[in-house]
């Protein structure tokens, strides 16, 4: 409870900036852009050399593909029974298989499971979240978006260099039979101490509700579905098999994530239903405050 207090405050921070001139409209995007690049791959740096692959540790890696479809499913359902345009089924597409599983994930599963959680979130972001959006997002953008063409090649390589990729790799292979010599220790364990400050004050300067009454239908169905239907059939399913490990908790609790962040900003970019994809990620990010503490108690 008390990380939970103190991640509260970081967004109450970032609220307060947002509310001082002195801070520009581009914060939020600089602080989410040193901890993507910067504090994040630092925390991966420090625990993917003790990730310890199991049968345990495959759970983290099938839940978030089987949450996509699971979702994808869902909005291609729901977009024809309510005659739904290209561009908000395209919108739901992309924001509600896929959650803020690394910006938010981070600082909330170590809030309530503590550091032993983050090597399954590891997992669950890079096998899962990553990966999907990489090959399901440039589909889905590629498919629905304006004017959007989509290269392979290119999408390939975005994705093996991107720094918390790399930052895993390095983790697995260089560092796993070497240990950090303690001042390279040291500035990882600072920098990662960066991250939930960064992400939380940042989540709190870009908070903002917009409402249209032409939005509430699909952005209450994603919200529905991203916050509470996914995460409960991903527990429902666990259960039913027989998993009840810490891995299997924090991919959960994973699923229950908000909608991702750049899922929506690559959302707006293509010009489908900005508004929409604006809301949902704000929306989301708001009321996951709410739900996550709940879907933890009912883990």
């Amino acid at each position: 409870m008390e990380n939970f207090i103190v991640i509260s405050v970081f967004v109450c921070i970032g609220g307060l900036l947002r509310r001082l001139p002195v801070f520009p409209a581009q914060t939020a995007q600089v602080l989410n852009l040193f901890a993507l690049y910067v504090a994040l791959p630092a925390v991966i740096l420090l625990k993917a050399p003790h990730i310890r692959f199991s049968q345990e540790m495959l759970l983290p890696a099938v839940v978030p593909w089987a949450m996509l479809l699971f979702s994808a499913a869902l909005v291609l359902w729901c977009g024809r029974v309510f005659r739904w345009s290209r561009e908000v089924v395209g919108v739901l597409l992309l924001v509600v298989p896929m959650g803020n599983t690394s910006f938010m994930g981070v600082p909330m599963v170590t809030a309530f499971f503590g550091e032993q959680g983050l090597p399954a979130l590891i997992i669950y972001d890079q096998v899962g979240t990553t990966l999907i959006f990489a090959v399901y997002g440039s589909a889905i953008l590629a498919a629905y978006g304006s004017n959007m063409r989509i290269r392979p090649a290119l999408i390939a390589r975005k994705a093996i260099l991107f720094p918390p990729t790399l930052a895993l790799l390095l983790g697995l292979g260089l560092f796993r039979t070497w240990s950090y010599p303690e001042p390279v220790f040291g500035f990882l364990k600072t920098l990662s101490a960066m991250l939930t400050p960064l992400v939380m004050t940042a989540i709190g300067f870009q908070l903002k509700v917009r409402l249209s009454p032409a939005t509430l239908r699909p952005l209450g169905f994603a919200l529905l579905v991203k916050l509470i239907a996914a995460p409960l059939a991903a527990l429902a399913a666990c259960r039913l098999l027989g998993f009840d490990t810490l891995a299997a908790n924090v991919s959960v609790f994973e699923a229950g994530m908000p909608p991702m962040v750049i899922a929506g900003t690559m959302a707006m970019a293509a010009g489908l239903a900005p508004e929409l994809a604006a809301a949902t990620i704000s929306s989301g990010m708001l009321l996951s405050f709410l739900t996550l503490p709940l879907l933890f108690w009912l883990i």
